[in-house]
């Protein structure tokens, strides 16, 4: 008899060379697909690469992204990407992409990730690229230099909670209200080298990008892994990068898979949220924390600066203004999604509103670039930490919201509710 099997188990099966795998089971495992950036990559492994005398062990299955010093702010970043791109070329690592976009975007708009794969990112929230259905596991810079010398890691086969979310969103509610409720009432360690899995009808009727926000948030849930099922959104978006559907093998999760926790939620009864000041699971509804007097909105990160993320906040703040006394700073998740707004309108409107246009990079979500706080001020942000310090100064305090919460309270100049100014 066939052993049931989870979708984490049955990657990891293939990528060892097995039929199957228990949970606990210490497998080594062939690398679909490597990525760093120029924060985790080449500045930090370069050095023990060259003293190993090794090469890459497939340049063709490794990308670069430089996403967290762009542009160059002082000598030390500048130096960074320099020696990103002269690295790159030296190994012929043709997959690089510098001041495209964020790392966890850019791989999926141009076809690199694929259902069923087995990816090591060198980024804590590696996991978006789960929205493939594929697993993405996210790796410190030394784990990295092995995969990068050998193709090869050693990985547990994770325990996996399933989350399904049935109904319907209401209006002004979004995917980030999901993973706050999510995270705030199931707790920020509760994955801990889990993988986790999503599914229900609320998941499968949101479009791409914001089922990204489901696996990314994972992480914040301690998560090895986050993934979704893939259905035809998924195969129609590979299509058209030129991915064919025979070029990959979709993996599904057995109906009695070994799961450790099933939870359900219903999307109908979500209202939007808000993460207090410290943790992302310090969870409250909007409507408690309204109010709340703001310096800063911030509409950046992988997690809240899509095309569908600045496509939103411009419907809440079409022929309206920022408030006097409070920043909006926007820093799009890539340059395609900035394209794509720029050509159908919504900069416009983002501008209009008193916008300010950031680079698309990760930006004042690590605490780079512009957008940072001061001390003692006060941000509602759609990315997807409010650690102390995160974005700026340990005495700051950074709120999480949806980019449609946080456009709303640019508005306001304190924290709103998002629904009003949505029809």
């Amino acid at each position: 008899m066939t052993t049931p099997m989870t979708m984490a188990q049955k990657i990891l099966a293939r990528a060892s060379g097995r039929d199957s795998v228990k949970i606990g089971d210490l497998v080594w495992v062939d690398v679909d697909l490597a990525m760093v950036h120029d924060s985790s990559g080449p500045r930090r492994i370069a050095g023990d690469m060259e003293r190993l005398g090794t090469g890459l062990w497939d340049p063709d299955k490794v990308t670069v992204i430089s996403d967290h010093f762009v542009a160059g702010n002082d000598v030390t970043e500048s130096t960074i990407q320099k020696l990103t791109r002269e690295w790159v070329a030296r190994h012929g690592v043709k997959k690089f992409h510098e001041r495209e976009g964020i790392c966890h975007i850019v791989p999926g708009e141009y076809g690199y990730v694929r259902p069923g794969m087995l990816m090591m990112g060198g980024d804590s929230h590696s996991n978006t690229h789960g929205v493939f259905g594929a697993m993405a596991v996210a790796m410190g810079s030394t784990d990295m230099l092995g995969v990068l010398c050998t193709g090869r890691t050693w990985l547990k086969v994770p325990e996996t909670v399933r989350i399904n979310w049935h109904g319907k969103l209401g209006r002004g509610v979004m995917a980030k209200d999901m993973m706050l409720h999510t995270i705030g009432n199931m707790g920020g360690d509760v994955a801990t080298y889990m993988a986790v899995e999503f599914g229900g009808e609320a998941v499968y009727a949101l479009p791409f990008d914001e089922r990204i926000v489901l696996p990314n948030m994972t992480t914040e849930m301690g998560a090895k892994a986050g993934m979704i099922e893939p259905d035809e959104l998924i195969f129609v978006h590979l299509e058209r990068l030129g991915v064919p559907r025979d070029s990959y093998q979709p993996v599904y999760a057995d109906p009695d898979a070994p799961y450790v926790r099933v939870e359900n939620f219903d999307a109908g009864a979500l209202t939007p949220l808000v993460a207090l000041p410290g943790k992302p699971d310090n969870l409250a509804r909007v409507e408690d924390a309204a109010g709340t007097k703001i310096d800063q909105a911030y509409i950046g990160a992988c997690t809240g600066a899509k095309y569908h993320d600045l496509a939103i906040a411009a419907q809440v703040l079409k022929g309206r203004r920022v408030a006097h006394g409070t920043r909006l700073m926007i820093a799009p998740a890539s340059v395609k999604a900035l394209k794509r707004a720029t050509g159908d309108g919504t900069l416009e409107i983002l501008l209009d509103a008193g916008a300010t246009l950031l680079p698309s990079s990760c930006g004042a979500c690590a605490g780079l670039g512009g957008g940072v706080l001061a001390p003692g001020e006060r941000c509602i942000s759609s990315t997807n930490r409010n650690f102390p310090g995160r974005m700026g100064d340990l005495s700051a305090e950074v709120y999480l919201g949806s980019p449609a919460t946080v456009a709303a309270s640019a508005i306001e100049g304190r924290i709103a509710d998002p629904r009003p100014y949505l029809s």
